[in-house]
Formats: structure tokens, sequence, C-alpha cells
């Protein structure tokens, strides 16, 4: 393979960058611009300090080196990492000395890329390194480590294992089908279909919750026309990120900003407010915050303590139906108001089991409990269990749910005592979806496809 070479540090000026090099001939072309301890010389796992030079001896920079020799290193390769300041002109000219002196500039991702195809790491592990870079809070972090140090894997691998040694069983059947000899124990195997459908099953349903870690748990901010819904979203976000007026019907679109609290990356999402309308635009508007209002985890019931007991009574009728099944609470607004106790009372008449917080979302008064409360309603269980697989790829996800489709026709097949042949084909299609995962089972295109998303010099 060719010898690649790039910036592994972000992009920019810093006070150090790390230039990386993998390839057969790695220690070789750092040798031709290193002037120090010679490579050959140098043990596995050990830093050595001493100078860059460029193609015509003249010194570029003083740098530590480290080698990670073959196979103990990333990729399996011979791999060199020049530690030099961080200087953007420094950066590009060892670069650029390194690629004269017989390295190429890797592409994106290819580091890890060679990493899997030397069988350092499986796929859904390389994934699971973009999500460690990517992760944008303790929960996501915590999952994509999870994935990265190999559990789902394992979990994948002993499903695959199983799966082997049931269609192994039913096709030995079929090389001895003129003796009528029965190898495989049709209730036995239906004893293990069913609990490989059951893992698979629950692996698919975690999708649900892994999705809400990587891309924002997504909670609603509901209620009528200037109940603060917007004003709220500010205070939440510390930032004036909508637009507030008096005037009715300002929100017209929904507005989405993320913030991590307590560990995990919330979506808050600011709805139009919800009423009659003959405005196209903004009944357009109303539509989809109903429809963010499906897609929510938790519900922010915004409540104007102010208004007249009849629009409280009309605004529940109209949303209950959309919050079942979901964490529901009633953030009361404008509590400093002397009209507030009447809109209280009310809510404790309806049939609301959910949580209630009184705010003043102007002067932020309440708004602290509130987000200890989101806090509480975001808790996402097996999140810090440390042997919890939590899907979050969404290629993952489909690849089970393809996966169970074929596990499920193998159950039904063999209720209704379906031939071996026909048996062992939805079994081995199985194995393939769940070897998609890992990456036993790949083409190019989806190889190109998960590591074009990776950074230069990962």
């Amino acid at each position: 393979m060719d010898t690649i070479c790039a910036v592994s540090t972000p992009h920019g000026m810093g006070g150090i960058a790390v230039i990386r090099v993998s390839g057969d001939n790695a220690l070789d072309a750092v040798q031709r611009r290193w002037r120090g301890k010679p490579l050959s010389q140098m043990s596995s796992h050990t830093a050595h300090l001493g100078h860059i030079i460029d193609s015509h001896g003249d010194l570029l920079d003083e740098a530590v080196l480290t080698v990670f020799r073959a196979p103990n290193s990333f990729t399996g390769e011979d791999v060199v990492e020049l530690s030099c300041h961080g200087s953007m002109w420094i950066q590009q000219q060892v670069v650029a000395t390194l690629i004269d002196a017989g390295c190429r500039a890797a592409t994106g991702g290819e580091f890890t890329q060679r990493a899997f195809a030397n069988g350092k790491i499986d796929l859904s592990q390389a994934e699971a390194i973009a999500d460690v870079i990517a992760s944008q809070s303790r929960a996501s972090h915590h999952v994509a480590m999870n994935q990265m140090r190999g559990a789902f894997s394992r979990k994948l691998s002993a499903l695959r294992s199983q799966l082997l040694q049931f269609v192994s069983l039913i096709e030995l059947e079929l090389d001895f089908s003129e003796e009528d000899v029965t190898f495989a124990d049709r209730s036995r195997l239906t004893t293990l279909a069913t609990n490989i459908k059951s893992v698979i099953d629950s692996l698919a349903a975690s999708y649900h919750d892994g999705n809400a870690i990587r891309n924002g748990l997504p909670v609603a901010i509901v209620g009528p026309t200037n109940a603060g819904k917007s004003t709220l979203l500010n205070a939440l976000l510390g930032d004036e990120r909508a637009l507030v007026s008096d005037i009715k019907g300002t929100t017209r679109d929904v507005i989405e900003d993320t913030i991590v609290m307590g560990g995990t990356l919330i979506r808050f999402i600011d709805t139009a407010g919800i009423r009659e309308s003959q405005d196209v635009i903004e009944s357009m508007g109303i539509e989809r915050s109903f429809k963010k209002m499906d897609e929510a985890r938790i519900v922010l019931w915004m409540i104007d303590a102010t208004a007249p007991a009849m629009e409280l009574d009309e605004f529940y009728s109209q949303v209950h139906d959309h919050c079942r099944d979901k964490a529901v609470i009633a953030v009361v607004n404008k509590i400093d108001a002397s009209t507030a106790q009447p809109a209280i009372d009310r809510l404790n008449t309806l049939s609301f089991n959910g949580k209630i917080v009184k705010i003043s979302a102007r002067e932020s008064t309440g708004v602290d409990q509130l987000k200890q409360e989101i806090i509480a309603q975001a808790a996402l269980p097996g999140v810090s269990d440390e042997n919890a697989v939590i899907v979050t790829n969404s290629r993952h996800y489909h690849a089970l749910v393809r996966a169970g489709q074929a596990i499920d026709r193998t159950l039904q097949g063999l209720e209704s005592n379906l031939s071996g042949d026909l048996l062992s084909q939805d079994i081995r299609e199985c194995m393939h979806y769940l070897g998609e995962i890992t990456g036993e089972i790949s083409t190019d295109d989806i190889l190109g496809e998960i590591f074009a998303h990776f950074c230069i010099g990962k």
C-alpha cells in the first residue's frame, strides 16, 4: 500500500500539531526528513526528540517523533507521528516535505479505513471512532466509546456464531437427506431462533433512544399564542435565539437549537402558537407544531397563568391526543401576575397527571427548577450501563430490521415445517445483514459512503 501522511490535529494554529504517517515505507520516508536518532534503532511505542528538515537539508522545526511498528499500531502498518509546533506554515511545509520524500496525502478517513482493512477493527468500530470525535455530550460519548471498544461487535458476533451453528445442522441434514437422518432438533432450533429474534429486536428498539442521544433528545415547547414559549426558549438556551413580541402569532415556524443538560444533548423546539387562524402561513406553522409535538420525547406545555380558564380547557383538548405516551411538563408561566392562581387551580381539576412547574420566563424565575425536571425526564435507561449496547447509527438500525425480518421468516418456516433448504436461505440472509454491520459483508460503495464522512488525518 502507498505510504500516506496527513495532519491529524484540527485545522488551524495551535500549540502543537501532529502529522501522522502510515504505510510500508513510513519509517524510510520519515528518516529522509529526520535529524536525530535513526528510526531503525527505535523500539515501537517510543518517543524521541529531534529535528525535521526539508528536501534541501534546511531545518523546519524541532519535533517529537513517536514510532509504532506493525502490526502493533492503529492501522496495523508502520506508523510514525511527528509532534511539531502548531504554526500553519510549519504544518504545510512538513506535509509537503514528507510528500516529496515518497508519501501521499491521505484522504478522509483513510487511516481508519486501513485499520479496518488490516483487521484491527471492524466496520461498526470504525464508525464509532467518528462518533467519538463528533460526540457532543457525556451520553453520546459513553455510547460511542462502548461501541468502539467492541461491545456491539461482540454481541453481533455471538449472534452470527449461533446462526452459523443453526444453519450448519440444517445443511448437514440436506447432505444426508436420502438416509432420513435428523441432526437438527426442530424444537431446539425454534428456541434458539426465538432467543436470537429477541436480541435483534432489542437492539433495533434501542435506536429510538440512540437517535435521541446522537441528534439531541427532542423537547417541544407548545402552547397558545403569547404564552411565553419563545421567551422560555431564550431563557433555557441563555441566548436570544427566538424573536419575542407581544403581537400574537410572531412565531410562525419551528425554531430549534441544542444545549447539553445533565450530560444529555437536548434539542429544544419552539413551535408556533396553536390557535384558530385564517392566515395561510401561520396555519402552516401550526400544522408543523403538531407534527413536532408528535416527534418529541418531552412536551413542555406552556400555560399562560393570566389567560381565562376556558382557553386552558380548549388547548388541553386540542393537544391531549398528541401527548399520549410522552413525558409532559405543564409550565405555568407568568406566575408573578396577581391573577395566576385560578389557572393553577383549573389545571389541577383536569385529568393531567404530568409534572407542574411554575415559572416566570421573562424574569427567569423557576427556570432552573424546570431544567432539573427536564434532566430527570430525559434520563435514558442503559446509558450509564457499561455493558449496554445502544444503536445510534441508522445504517445499523436498518440492517437489524432486515435481519429481524429474516429470522421472523425462519420462525414461521419452523412452525410450518418448511424444508431445510428454504430455512437455510432465511438464516443465511439474517447472517448477511448482521455481517453488513460489522463489515464481514461489505461493498466498496458502502465503505466509500462511510469513510467519506471522516475528517482527514483520521
